[in-house]
């Protein structure tokens, strides 16, 4: 069977001149993912070249966590500043990692090719590209560096977590204190780990390759906690984005003296 003129093995796609026979509101979800994707990019990416308000002792904003150059503010270097050479924004240094992970994640692929290239806008809609060569071609074969993506986000999720307990300090370093920052930060490093190992690549980790899951318990153990958690997925992915955000917001807001940390003991 040969190639069709559409780049696919096959006959083509079927020849229906009308864009859509659906009659709901297909459009709404790849139009929600758009507003809010785009949102999220566009406060990131200004956040990121800020370099600045990501700090309120105890508290470290996960967009600059962990914070590794010479520029970083006091106190906010909990692993030191190995890249001294470095004059931009911290941030820089470290987003590609978490943001390298939601991009090849297989469920944001789905969402932003549908939301932003229309590839296509939604199921049983024409999209309105002609030619379609999957991911085979630059740039997106670089779609399959997503495995180790996710090990960089696993290493971003512990040090999420490392960040969560230093919050139970108070603005002093004393130890045994909890502010609404400390919910904020423990919420979001929960939320990040859900995402993170519900992911595809780590249900394939843990428990592919295996051809008699009896004689590896453990490993099937951890492959159906995965695979549960891989249900929700998207969910997880949504959730650990709107966190990451409002933990930045909140440190961002405390930073600019804003508002004040609500203490509970």
């Amino acid at each position: 069977m040969g190639s069709s003129p559409t780049g696919v093995l096959g006959p083509g796609r079927a020849r229906v001149p009308e864009k859509t026979l659906r009659q709901d509101r297909w459009w709404v979800a790849p139009l929600t993912t758009f507003v809010v994707f785009a949102a999220f990019v566009v406060y990131a990416t200004i956040r990121a070249f800020q370099g600045a308000y990501y700090y309120a002792s105890p508290y470290l904003s996960p967009f600059y966590s962990p914070c590794l150059t010479d520029n970083c503010l006091e106190g906010a270097s909990d692993f030191g500043t190995p890249i001294s050479w470095w004059s931009l924004s911290p941030a820089l240094v470290i987003l590609i990692f978490p943001l390298g992970f939601r991009m090849t994640c297989y469920y944001y692929r789905k969402a932003y090719y549908r939301a932003f290239w229309l590839s296509p806008p939604a199921c049983a809609v024409a999209e309105p590209h002609t030619r379609y060569s999957g991911e085979t071609r630059f740039p997106l074969i670089l779609q399959n560096i997503h495995r180790w993506f996710l090990y960089a986000a696993m290493a971003v999720a512990a040090i999420l977590t490392f960040d969560a307990v230093l919050a139970f300090r108070d603005a002093d370093g004393e130890w045994g204190h909890m502010g609404l920052g400390t919910v904020v930060l423990v919420v979001n490093a929960a939320l990040i780990w859900l995402y993170t190992l519900s992911c595809h690549s780590c249900r394939h980790a843990v428990g592919g390759r295996l051809r008699n899951f009896s004689k590896h318990p453990v490993r099937y153990r951890a492959w159906t906690t995965v695979s549960r958690l891989n249900e929700r997925h998207a969910t997880w992915a949504w959730w650990s984005l709107f966190s990451v955000a409002l933990a930045d917001v909140y440190v961002l807001l405390l930073a600019t003296g804003t508002i004040t940390d609500l203490r509970f003991f």
